[in-house]
């Protein structure tokens, strides 16, 4: 499955770059051209939790210049290579955020549906879910984010299946989606874009799910019902654990023959607080990276839940968290720039023949017949969406940050800006240089600062630039 780049010129004496978008080959995502294997590494990016998407207002994640600015200097700093965004407003314009992150070297990974009602498959009773308007919605979220060239893909559910009860409803209504996503992906972008699930890492379900969505009906390795990747949202390596004790590694032995790429979509388990992300150098060593393809921390700014990096304030400032500082420290530990020039197998291992036999746990369906489309579906999946709103890399004027970062000991972080990186160039951890210093002043404050346990964040990500120090930092909607 190819993603082809495309570099957009705007500007009278500007050219905005744009990174390479990424291509499937079997189970890699791969750089088309170099020809090395893609390691994600990412951040799950939900400013304000699920109250950041608000439609009534004009607002998601996504909508605010001066917030992805904010964001993307401190995760470019950090070494983020990808986001992942939950819940986006297709009715928006997002050219200018997705631009910052691109000039940053960052991809993006969307996913369709929403909180709202109707704009989500319910696991329950999908096929109440199922119907015209829904997929209209997903479908203008591909109208909206196809032409960005950091669009790495889309996931078309998030923890649908949680249990073996709605792992004998749902699993054909997601495959279902996938279908018509894919379908209409290929009628009106201009490159092919992986379509894949999010599954909760729930055991008794987790094998089934990825076979179900990987295999091929008929034996048919071109069925468009088939996930062009599978992620997995993990919380199984708490604290100062390992490969075997965290249970990593029976998901390599899972996963090892996987016909498509899998990855963390969530991982950065919080217990015990502050953590300490001895994962990492795990999750990018040759015990993993033959199977795994990276993964994104849980999450971006601090929720009720515990699980920030940054606090994000009323007004917008940032207060980094010791997460942050020491997630930082630890992408540090590994060599990125060796990891990201390695080249990609080559070998891809043909998806199973879609059978009953896949399906191990007794109640989770085994039935690959899929629903037909709803009525009005095909019209729109021929037609195309609208209205709809068709985003494109713009050309960014100001790349500096305007709202005030303090680090976890609570010192000013100054001359923080973006760095708009080359053409096809990525953000590696330790690549982009300091775009910022913390205030000589000092705090006095040497303990690292956490935020109230009630605390909402308002709206940022936030990964902070330091003098010589390094300091470091993890998102899931659990």
């Amino acid at each position: 499955m190819l993603l082809r780049s495309t570099l957009t010129a705007l500007g009278a004496a500007t050219l905005t770059a744009a990174v390479t978008t990424l291509e499937v080959q079997g189970s890699q995502f791969v750089n088309s051209k170099t020809g090395n294997a893609f390691q994600i590494v990412g951040m799950a990016y939900q400013i304000g939790g699920s109250a950041g998407y608000d439609p009534k207002h004009g607002k998601d994640p996504l909508s605010d210049a001066d917030i992805c600015t904010r964001d993307a200097a401190l995760m470019q700093q950090l070494g983020i290579n990808t986001i992942r965004v939950y819940n986006l407003d297709p009715d928006l314009n997002h050219d200018e955020c997705a631009s910052i992150f691109n000039a940053a070297g960052i991809y993006m990974v969307i996913d369709v549906n929403s909180p709202m009602a109707g704009e989500s498959l319910n696991s329950a009773k999908p096929w109440e879910s199922y119907f015209a308007g829904y997929l209209n919605r997903t479908f203008a979220v591909v109208e909206n984010f196809k032409a960005y060239p950091n669009l790495l893909g889309f996931f078309a559910g998030n923890e649908v299946i949680d249990a073996v009860k709605t792992g004998g409803t749902a699993p054909p209504y997601i495959r279902a989606v996938i279908r018509d996503l894919k379908n209409y992906i290929k009628n009106h972008a201009d490159r092919q874009i992986p379509v894949g699930y999010s599954a909760a890492d729930v055991r008794d379900v987790l094998e089934d799910s990825w076979n179900y969505f990987q295999c091929a009906i008929d034996g048919d390795k071109d069925d468009m019902s088939r996930a062009d990747m599978f992620a997995l949202n993990s919380y199984s390596w708490c604290g100062d654990s390992s490969f075997e004790k965290s249970g990593y590694d029976q998901l390599v032995a899972m996963f090892e023959k996987t016909s498509v790429p899998i990855f963390y979509s969530e991982f950065g388990c919080n217990t015990p607080s502050p953590r300490i992300f001895t994962e990492i150098e795990t999750i990018y060593s040759d015990k993993m990276m033959g199977v795994f393809s990276g993964g994104i921390v849980y999450e971006w700014a601090q929720e009720p839940n515990n699980y920030g990096l940054a606090t994000v304030n009323d007004d917008n400032t940032v207060d980094l968290l010791a997460d942050y500082a020491t997630l930082q420290k630890e992408y540090q530990k590994v060599d990125f720039q060796k990891i990201q020039t390695i080249k990609a197998s080559g070998n891809s291992v043909d998806p199973p023949t879609c059978q009953a036999s896949l399906i191990k746990e007794d109640g989770f369906n085994n039935n690959f017949t899929l629903p037909v489309l709803p009525p009005g579906a095909e019209d729109i999946i021929n037609n195309g969406v609208s209205p709809k709103v068709n985003g494109k890399i713009v050309d960014i004027s100001d790349y500096n940050v305007k709202q005030t970062i303090k680090d976890a000991s609570g010192n000013a972080i100054t001359g923080l800006a973006v760095k708009p990186l080359s053409d096809d160039e990525i953000n590696t951890p330790g690549a982009s240089g300091t775009s910022g210093t913390a205030d000589s002043q000092e705090s006095g404050n040497a303990a690292p600062r956490l935020a109230p346990a009630g605390s909402l964040s308002a709206a940022l990500m936030v990964v902070p630039t330091v003098l010589a120090l390094a300091l470091g930092a993890g998102f899931s909607m659990i």
